[in-house]
């Protein structure tokens, strides 16, 4: 059986979805949700209530059964949040899978969604369908705003930005401001990027087996 790297909270890795992190290899769904729920864990306590992380299994169930999906995302108080996160793929089926990443985020202050594709246009109608199901448990505005986002200049690293700039965005939305600034998402960025999640990883892991004892 293959190993196990890490159990953090909902998410399990194994060697095969860490070996991701480095390139030429899409991030796949254990990665992000990872990633996700890391980044959600990092922030303050009154930072953390007022977003949500949605993981990659989560925004694909929002796609494919819209309104369906109210009573399952109640617990997650969704209409409670100021900024909802959500990766986006343009697998048209329910389970895992696709080619391509992008990133949708609802964002009260600016009453509505925007999506950030390093790719742009490739995932627009997917985005358009979630925002479109996520707003009727929300009650807001269902209009998917195309925005400029940082470009990606291969085949392969869709998946970081979109951790890239869901990062950006927490640490830039509650600053205040309508001016969202992702200029330092360089593709040397991104490629740093990969290597910091690696080794936080590892960091994990290895916390983990001395705190039991291995």
């Amino acid at each position: 059986m293959e190993q196990v790297v890490l159990s953090y909270g909902d998410s399990l890795l194994r060697s095969s979805d860490v070996t991701l992190l480095d390139a030429p290899h899409w991030l796949n769904d254990n990665i992000i949700g990872f990633t996700f729920e890391f980044l959600a864990s990092s922030l303050a306590p009154s930072t953390a209530e007022r977003v949500a992380f949605l993981s990659p299994e989560v925004s694909q169930f929002i796609k494919c059964c819209g309104n369906e999906a109210k009573d399952f995302l109640q617990p997650l108080e969704l209409p409670n949040k100021d900024l909802v996160l959500l990766p986006v793929n343009d697998n048209a089926g329910s389970e895992a899978g696709g080619t391509h990443w992008s990133l949708l985020a609802y964002l009260r202050r600016f009453h509505g969604f925007l999506h950030f594709d390093s790719a742009p246009g490739t995932n627009a109608p997917h985005a358009k369908r979630m925002a479109k199901n996520l707003s009727m448990l929300l009650g807001g505005n269902p209009h998917c705003q195309e925005e400029k986002a940082p470009v990606q200049h291969n085949s392969y690293d869709c998946g970081m930005y979109v951790v890239c700039v869901a990062e950006a965005l927490c640490e830039q939305y509650f600053v205040g401001g309508n001016n969202l600034n992702f200029q330092n998402i360089t593709p040397q960025y991104v490629t740093q990027k990969r290597k910091e999640w690696k080794e936080i990883i590892r960091g994990l892991s290895s916390h983990c087996k001395a705190n039991s004892g291995l």
